[in-house]
């Protein structure tokens, strides 16, 4: 405050206050200016704070009540019809404290539309085309929000192993380059198959290294007999060691990186480790975890940086448990057939009504 005041007296401060914690929601819809159809409503898995295109995302929403869920669709509803769109808008949103947030509207087609349109089946691109051209959501039969019977994850691939050095910790800055998506009729199957297509596979036996930091470490005591049930050997530095077995959870000590070795990146350059859960916030602790990460990268080891993801990740190991993945087309899983109305819409032999001038 005291530098900005230095610079310039005349121009305003801008404060920004962060919610901690709070619950990012991405919703894609499609309005003609008198309806709104809600395409999906989507929650993140990493917390606010990561950029969007960097979060992996599920629909339907795991943790959101249905009361939370109802105050979206309203919202998003409102908002598209104020500011008079017609075709896509995408909006931005968070939970926190029995609270909604908007975060931002765009009003236009986003990244996630894709993703919104194989998961329910619905097209929303072409849906959007033709509501601009003056077809309205009743013509082309669109009026109720799609119900999927399956969950779909949208899981990011990040280009770290292009580039050597940098630290692959997600933040506000977008890093990722592409994305898949996972779907089976349970969460954790779909983030196992969005994990395993993104090159993260989850491990199903072998040893976690687990360093977390304070705050997620009694959320860490919880995926960590969850891990330990499945069969997961759990390796730790002392902290973290010291915390769970105060919860009846035996955990293997080892080395922080700057104590010297053996440590974990020891270990996997031999092989050793199969899963990393790094969560740090100290300056030493960030050091040590860039280091991890990092190495991860190199050596090809599935690693998570966030508590959500760890949680996430054991619900995933946990569903899957010693299963063999089962592959259906999407059509199976989305339980359509050349009957549906997706086709219809997108069919340009079938005429609908002529859009009104």
């Amino acid at each position: 405050m005291t530098e900005a005041v230095k610079v310039s007296r005349k121009h305003p401060v801008l404060i920004d206050d962060f919610l901690e914690n709070a619950t990012e929601i991405d919703v894609d819809a499609v309005s003609d200016g008198k309806d709104v159809l809600i395409g999906a409503i989507m929650e993140h898995i990493e917390e606010a704070g990561i950029h969007s295109g960097d979060s992996a995302c599920v629909i339907p929403p795991q943790s959101l009540s249905k009361e939370v869920q109802d105050c979206v669709r309203e919202t998003v509803t409102k908002i598209a019809l104020r500011l008079h769109v017609i075709g896509c808008v995408n909006i931005q949103m968070a939970y926190k404290d029995r609270r909604v947030y908007v975060l931002e509207a765009n009003p236009r087609s986003s990244r996630t539309i894709p993703f919104v349109s194989k998961a329910t089946g619905v097209p929303l691109a072409k849906l959007a085309a033709k509501a601009i051209i003056g077809y309205t959501l009743k013509d082309m039969g669109y009026t109720e929000e799609p119900r999927p019977k399956c969950v779909s994850v949208k899981e990011v691939v990040l280009p770290f192993d292009k580039l050597p050095g940098a630290d692959p910790l997600l933040g506000p800055e977008m890093r990722s380059t592409g994305e898949v998506m996972g779907i089976d009729a349970d969460f954790g199957k779909a983030f196992f198959k969005a994990e395993q297509s993104a090159f993260n596979t989850l491990p199903r036996e072998g040893t976690v290294f687990i360093s977390v930091r304070d705050e997620d470490k009694k959320e860490m005591g919880r995926i960590a007999k969850i891990l330990m049930a499945n069969g997961l050997t759990l390796i730790g530095t002392s902290g973290t060691k010291k915390y769970l077995e105060a919860n009846g959870i035996p955990v293997t000590l080892i080395s922080k990186v700057h104590e010297g070795s053996p440590n974990v990146i020891d270990l996997m350059r031999k092989g050793k480790v199969n899963l990393i859960i790094n969560t740090p916030t100290s300056k030493m602790a960030r050091r040590d975890g860039s280091r991890i990460r990092r190495a991860a990268v190199d050596f090809e080891v599935p690693y998570v940086t966030t508590i959500q993801a760890a949680r996430a990740s054991c619900d995933a190991i946990n569903s899957m448990g010693k299963n063999r993945i089962s592959i259906k087309s999407l059509n199976e899983y989305l339980g359509i057939d050349k009957a549906t109305k997706a086709e219809r819409v997108a069919d340009p032999r079938i005429k609908a009504r002529q859009p009104a001038e």
